[in-house]
This record gives structure tokens, sequence and C-alpha cells, in this order.
């Protein structure tokens, strides 16, 4: 079991979110990063080191982007949680 923290954009994010059905989804694809954090899709290129993980809710597909540390406690950090409308430009932004 990993533990898991979250940047303070991706706590905003969550707090704002009004849908249940969405905020249930949201928390089961986070409980499974917590058990096993590989099962997202590794990135390459300039985003190389970041995971991905796909939502899907009401037809519409959101992803949670995430790194992995092993080292000393076993810890997932989710970087960047929402649409993937424009997903990845914000992400790159981010973590420049």
């Amino acid at each position: 079991m990993y533990d898991i923290s979250y940047s303070k954009s991706v706590e905003r994010y969550f707090k704002k979110l009004k849908n249940k059905g969405l905020r249930a989804a949201f928390k089961s694809a986070i409980d499974t990063l917590a058990d096993n954090p590989y099962t997202g899709s590794q990135k390459t290129g300039d985003l190389r080191g970041i995971y991905g993980y796909d939502v899907k809710h009401s037809g519409v597909s959101y992803e949670i982007a995430y790194r992995i540390y092993e080292e000393g406690d076993r810890l997932v950090v989710v970087i960047l949680a929402g649409t993937r409308e424009n997903f990845y430009e914000e992400l790159k932004r981010l973590i420049k």
C-alpha cells in the first residue's frame, strides 16, 4: 500500500467537485493507485517519470497525473487531475 499526497491544485480541484458520482470515480481511482500505482501508463518524452491514469464518468474522460517515489516511504504524489482537454499542456507548465 502506498501513501497518497496531493499538490495544492489537486486539493482545490477535488474540493470544488460538486458531482458525487465524479467524486466517487476519482476516489475509486485514487484507491486503485494506492494499491498499485503501476496500473497507470508511464509517459515518455518530456513527461518521463510521470504516470497517467484514466478515469471515465458519464462519457467524459478525466486524467490523473502522478509520480511514484519508492525510496523510504512508498509514496504517490498526485500532480494534476482534471478533464483531458488541455490536460497535458497544463501538466507541462506545472512540472517546469
